[in-house]
């Protein structure tokens, strides 16, 4: 039976817009997997290192019938596709891909962690989200939207021409 799964994106070098819209096309193309809806794009600061460009960001809403390490392999995969470098926390990079929330799931894995552990501390994450379902809850029940209320502001703004 398929789970729904909310994936985040983000990119802040190398034409950040078509970093994103390339990993959108790869998630279509995860096994047993399909791409349901995907939100608008936000530019927003960075976080960690202020010595960085503005990141995109965006989220997605896929269907699969993955376990959520199998599909947590796969965004992996993405990345390393596209080029990712892991070399710095919260430093630049061309393509990063953040399983959000998976179901009604809650994973602590050593690996993987579900719903985000950052989740309600980013705006640039949140509105994507609520922008594709506004009625979204965690496994707890917690209303993103709640959540969206009291996350910190880090300058969202949402681009017209994607």
């Amino acid at each position: 039976m398929s789970e729904t799964a909310w994936i985040g994106l983000g990119s802040n070098l190398d034409t950040p817009l078509q970093q994103l819209h390339l990993a959108l096309e790869a998630l279509n193309q995860i096994p047993d997997s399909w791409l349901l809806d995907a939100s608008p794009v936000y530019q927003s600061r960075p976080v960690g290192p202020a010595d960085q460009p503005d990141f995109l960001n965006m989220a997605a809403k896929l269907a699969t019938d993955l376990e959520p390490l199998a599909l947590l392999d796969e965004l992996l995969a993405i990345e390393d596709t596209q080029g990712r470098v892991r070399n710095q926390v919260w430093g630049p990079r061309l393509i990063d891909l953040d399983l959000l929330i998976f179901g009604n799931q809650t994973l602590d894995e050593p690996r993987l962690k579900v719903p985000h552990p950052e989740l309600a501390n980013r705006d640039f994450v949140l509105q994507p989200l609520l922008d594709m379902d506004p009625d979204l809850t965690l496994p707890d029940g917690t209303a993103l939207s709640q959540l969206r209320e009291q996350c910190p502001d880090n300058h969202l703004s949402r681009l017209t021409h994607t």
